[in-house]
């Protein structure tokens, strides 16, 4: 829903004040196009927001959607692929998705709420999907903490044991960025027109500004890999302790643009809670003098990839060196040196796409031994990252 909201403001329907319903997928499994939370918006009459699966299955979400509206309550509907009838709808890519349908207004999901919520880089939104329905906007999921929310205290119905079992699931899926179900026992003895026995079913997104990459090595190597950065969403920083190079106008294109001794600027923006777990860091300078001291450092922070260029003597001379600094050897296994998939890369940009392909690999949530062509290989094609993300959960 996150990525729709920004439209909301200018989306003719939902201004001249149409009923509307939304579709979200909250469950996925094999092959999909589409990651947890993506939605669709369906007006009354008809006219459709936004995309679930590319085609497959949007004629059908339309046609529950305007159903849902008409009976007034939601409803959870699952697309899978048929082999018995090629004609069913489905998703040929041999998914399955389930997909969380939900009339706006006063039972379901506040228009009013959503049009007026940040559209900032940094967003999330809880939503209940279980009969009591609401939903809750998060303007700082980087630092929301349950405890302290009264929004989501009236969510849950204000009971604190059910709130500190949401915050044990909810927390972590906010300050991750992430997306996923969390279903939660219902308080004990609680009334009114939901069932006792219903759990409490929340859907939570959550998106964080930009991963940082950070490129030290003002040279022919990081102005490649700068734009190819920028390309993968990254915020880039490029950072060279000698002006004369960090300086040049083939660099302007970064997001920062750092003259500083790299190890110097790493430790500061560490310091400054500038540095998280999704930073990359690709160090390029080929220097000892630059790499030993830099690599020390973010060999010390938790930090998505660190990797370093060089040829595999430079790389058994690096080793060494950090060694006789004190850095623990299984430090020194999280470091991609020489840095980048064996590709065979050359030129400037060959080696941009060969590190861009390891820093994926290196999120995927398979081991680096089973990256490799497509056509070679098992199974579905779209992994996702988190449990949460990577199966379909039971609905009861």
């Amino acid at each position: 829903m996150l990525e729709l909201m920004p439209s909301l403001g200018t989306w003719r329907p939902a201004v001249s004040g149409q009923r509307c319903a939304v579709a979200t997928i909250v469950a996925a499994g094999g092959s999909v196009p589409r990651p947890l939370g993506t939605s669709m918006l369906v007006s009354e009459h008809g006219d459709v927001l936004g995309s679930l699966s590319g085609g497959c299955v949007e004629g059908a979400v339309v046609e529950a959607a305007l159903q849902a509206m008409h009976d007034g309550g939601s409803r959870l509907e699952s697309f899978g692929y048929s082999a018995e009838d090629a004609f069913a709808v489905g998703l040929t890519c041999g998914g399955e998705l389930e997909v969380h349908i939900q009339p706006t207004g006063p039972a379901g999901l506040d228009p009013a709420l959503l049009s007026t919520a940040s559209s900032g880089s940094s967003l999330a939104l809880i939503r209940r999907l279980d009969a009591a329905g609401g939903a809750v906007v998060v303007p700082d999921p980087a630092r929301f903490s349950a405890a302290g929310s009264r929004e989501l205290s009236d969510l849950l119905g204000g009971d604190d044991a059910v709130i500190r079992a949401a915050a044990a699931q909810l927390e972590p899926l906010l300050h991750g960025g992430r997306a996923g179900l969390v279903r939660l026992a219902p308080a004990e003895g609680c009334g009114g027109s939901v069932s006792e026995s219903e759990p409490i079913t929340l859907f939570v997104e959550s998106r964080l500004p930009a991963a940082r990459m950070l490129i030290f090595g003002a040279n022919d190597f990081g102005a490649a890999l700068l734009p190819a950065g920028k390309l993968l969403g990254y915020e880039v920083t490029l950072c060279d302790a000698r002006p004369a190079f960090s300086s040049q106008g083939r660099f302007l294109g970064a997001d920062h643009l750092v003259t500083d001794w790299p190890h110097r600027y790493l430790a500061a923006e560490a310091a400054a809670g500038r540095i998280d777990s999704r930073t990359v860091v690709c160090v390029l300078t080929h220097d000892p003098k630059f790499d030993i001291p830099l690599l020390e450092t973010a060999l010390d922070l938790d930090l998505a990839y660190v990797g370093a260029m060089g040829s595999r003597r430079s790389h058994r001379q690096r080793i060494d060196g950090l060694l006789a600094c004190g850095i623990p050897t299984d430090a020194l296994e999280r470091l991609h040196s020489p840095i980048g998939l064996d590709l065979g890369a050359v030129t400037p940009a060959e080696v941009a796409v060969s590190i861009t392909a390891e820093i994926l690999a290196s999120r995927a949530p398979r081991p680096a031994s089973a990256v490799g062509s497509l056509k070679d290989g098992a199974g579905p094609i779209h992994q996702t990252n988190t449990p949460e993300q990577s199966k379909v959960t039971p609905w009861t």
